[in-house]
């Protein structure tokens, strides 16, 4: 029985779940081992309290459609992904570079609980959906087509990039009080012999839908 959204599930996730997007085929075949995508700066690392934008109420349950990140660029269709015998999050195809996965078992983007969404920094012909993502900076929005017709507006709570040693998994994927959202593409530092050495995550909360 498939476990439903809100339910600590997402902890299982673990930082295998990311790391299957991490190989830098791109820069492995293009050689262009010095141009790596933007990674976050320490100003977009969790600000403290009192700062953030106000919570929207949560919305029903609905499976997303796409995802929309307008200051960078990218408008994206979403696929349902399931985890791998390991455990791991299943990733979406490479050859569609605009393709963007979000885990299905868990919570829906816009419901209470943390919603999570992963996809490829590149392919082996080039920058994939979320290669901009560590461009991306606190207060941003974050627009996810649901189902049911309505859009759940998140609002950018922080940037940060994890090494793979020390991902913090319940940080990332532990159950929250109020809609958020995780959005994980590969980052950190990159490496010819094991591609990208960790992940890039957005932490966003629901501050509106339409």
């Amino acid at each position: 029985m498939r476990k439903r959204a809100g339910n600590p599930v997402n902890a299982v996730i673990g930082i295998v779940t990311a790391l299957a997007l991490c190989a830098g085929a791109w820069l492995l075949a293009s050689g262009s081992e010095g141009h790596p995508p933007p990674q976050p700066s320490a100003a977009q690392a969790r600000a403290g309290g009192g700062h953030e934008a106000p919570a929207a109420a949560s919305l029903a349950p609905s499976p997303p459609d796409r995802i929309r990140i307008p200051s960078i660029r990218v408008d994206a269709p979403l696929t349902g992904l399931g985890l791998t015998r390991s455990g791991s999050l299943e990733v979406p195809p490479p050859e569609r570079k605009n393709l963007a996965g979000w885990y299905e078992a868990g919570t829906t983007p816009g419901e209470t609980g943390t919603a999570v969404v992963a996809g490829h920094v590149d392919n082996a012909v080039g920058p994939a959906v979320f290669y901009d993502l560590g461009a991306l900076t606190r207060g941003r929005t974050i627009e996810v087509d649901r189902r049911d017709g309505s859009v759940a507006v998140f609002t950018v709570d922080s940037v940060e990039v994890y090494d793979a040693k020390s991902f913090p998994d319940e940080k990332v994927y532990g159950a929250a009080a109020r809609p958020e959202l995780r959005v994980i593409t590969c980052g950190g530092p990159y490496s010819r012999r094991t591609g990208y050495q960790g992940n890039v995550v957005v932490f966003a909360h629901l501050t509106g839908s339409r």
